[in-house]
């Protein structure tokens, strides 16, 4: 062990890559996509580093080809669940007693494998696997999760200089340890960034996880394990369990060793998970942390101010971007009558020009949506939509699902603001807007915060100060993500910590040390130099 106080290199946010016609990595990046597009591959369940083929198998196909296999991976049923929170058990033994520095390196070269030639690797994946363009696999499975994991080591180097004040005679230290047990990390499909933090955050501060990433994006996620493994992430640290949710979550969830849960996903399954932690509270060694981002219904509101440019291009990006399938994603919007002639123009040409199609097209903006089911649910709104009254398709509302599960960009009119469309989350390329009188701004504004349970992004547009700050106060509790003149996705690590309220999750800020706090239970230790040798105190004597 050196004797030093290490410092952890300065962060810094990971730049954005074009991929524009003759650029390198455009290159690179092509020739990934036709390797990996051509290969099938076999993953197995990953348990203190030993692979395991259980022989209970799905496929992996592309969204965009459904007939189109990647790859065939193993699912662990509920042996390999407990055996995997053995291995994690044992595996922290070790892991929790590493310098701290040395659990920061791991991080931090996974970083820059990931800068460098692992990077076509994630983005090529999560392209095929996911149904996304090259700019949003590039800024989601290269830059978001080059920013995490270079960001998180500096959090923990700041969460563990946090000591506390010492008098004299006394040396008084905070030892911030690990959490008791192993944490159960649940990650979703739409970003593989997150998939990539959920379970290295906590490892980071010295915890273990079992990770079950969704079905439809274990291929990505594969390549993140092997990514941390060459960075080297100790076998059992982080143990990959793909299964099914309700049979791997009634394990971990009735172990006695559950220290936490790390979750992104809906909001029916984290409630499921915070009922199932509640009932089963007496068994468990300590009380769990639970922390959840869940679902959102997120708006942009345009005051009178506006510029109607700048609503439109955030109407297109923030709503139709990687399909609409963002938890931040722009889905209901509220526009003033004097203003939406001229956003109506703008939106509808920009939607015009949208292509949709295979992804590893470059000249696309749009791939498919995740699956069938996800596909199913979502054509179901828009045939409502069709037979609903006061409400208006007035662009796309086109599907097709004979080769992948393409949606058209779809914006929807309603003249009831409580239309359903209005309230509930749809998780795909409809967006649905309600045009309000402009003498009703301060009652829109009562509308947006009151319309639906959840509260994660949202932006307000408008030129004049004095709109933003009355939205800026109406809307406080209203979005954990508040934009201001911008779509309301797109949150950068260390510039945006992302999270929100309500029914949107635990706002634990991912990509913060507010996160990470989460993922420690501290000790005090009181060194007294010269100590007491008598019990008697001075008020004692006698005057």
């Amino acid at each position: 062990m050196s004797n030093s106080v290490p410092q952890v290199p300065a962060p810094f946010n990971e730049p954005v890559l074009s991929h524009a016609p003759g650029s390198p990595e455009r290159a690179e990046l092509k020739a990934a996509l036709a390797r990996m597009a051509g290969e099938q591959i076999e993953i197995p369940v990953v348990i203190g580093g030993r692979e395991i083929r259980t022989g209970n198998t799905e496929t992996v196909s592309m969204p965009h080809d459904h007939g189109h296999v990647l790859a065939t991976f193993h699912k662990a049923g509920e042996a390999e669940v407990r055996q995997a929170v053995e291995a994690a058990k044992e595996a922290q033994r070790e892991w929790a007693h590493w310098p701290w520095e040395d659990r920061c390196a791991v991080l931090l070269k996974a970083a820059d494998l990931l800068a460098g030639r692992w990077r076509p690797v994630m983005n090529a994946a999560t392209m095929l696997g996911q149904s996304k363009t090259a700019h949003q696999a590039e800024i989601d499975a290269a830059c978001e999760m080059i920013d995490f994991f270079r960001f998180n080591a500096h959090f923990a180097e700041k969460l563990y200089q946090e000591q506390p004040l010492s008098s004299p005679g006394v040396w008084n230290r905070l030892d911030h340890r690990p959490l008791e047990g192993f944490v159960y990390a649940v990650t979703p499909f739409n970003f593989t960034s997150i998939a990539g933090n959920l379970p290295t955050a906590p490892a980071l501060l010295g915890n273990v996880a079992v990770w079950k990433p969704a079905a439809t994006a274990v291929y990505s996620g594969w390549q993140i394990l092997k990514l941390l493994e060459e960075a080297g992430m100790p076998p059992g640290v982080i143990n990959f369990v793909p299964g099914d949710p309700k049979a791997v979550s009634d394990t971990l969830l009735g172990s006695r060793d559950l220290a936490g849960v790390h979750f992104t996903g809906s909001t029916a399954v984290f409630h499921s998970i915070w009922r199932t932690v509640g009932e089963n509270i007496d068994r468990y060694r300590s009380y769990p942390r639970l922390v959840g981002e869940t679902g959102g219904k997120d708006f942009i509101l345009a005051h009178a101010s506006a510029d109607a440019e700048a609503v439109a291009a955030a109407i297109v990006r923030g709503g139709y971007e990687f399909q609409g399938q963002k938890c931040s994603a722009a889905s209901r919007i509220y526009v003033p009558e004097s203003l939406w002639p001229r956003v109506r123009e703008l939106t509808l040409g920009m939607i015009e020009k949208i292509k949709v199609g295979d992804p590893t097209d470059f000249r696309n903006f749009m791939g498919a949506v995740i699956d069938r089911k996800a596909y199913d649910k979502i054509t179901g709104y828009i045939k409502h939509a069709e037979q609903a009254d006061g409400v208006e398709i007035i662009a796309g509302g086109k599907y097709d699902d004979a080769r992948g599960y393409f949606i058209d960009p779809t914006l929807v009119q309603v003249k009831d603001s409580a239309y359903r469309l209005m309230c509930e989350e749809v998780f795909g390329p409809v967006v649905t807007l309600h045009v309000y009188p402009d003498a009703r701004w301060a009652e829109t504004l009562k509308i947006v915060d009151e319309t639906t349970p959840y509260a994660l992004t949202g932006a307000v547009f408008a030129t004049e100060r004095k709109a933003v700050l009355e939205a800026d106060r109406a809307l406080r509790n209203a979005a954990g993500n508040f934009y201001v003149n911008d779509k309301p996705t797109g949150a950068v690590v260390g510039q945006q910590p992302f999270g929100g309220g309500r029914a949107s999750g635990t706002n634990d800020k991912a990509g913060s040390i507010l996160n990470l706090l989460r993922w420690i239970t501290p000790r005090t230790i009181k060194e007294t130099f010269s100590p007491a040798r008598s019990f008697e105190y001075p008020f004692m004597g006698e005057k």
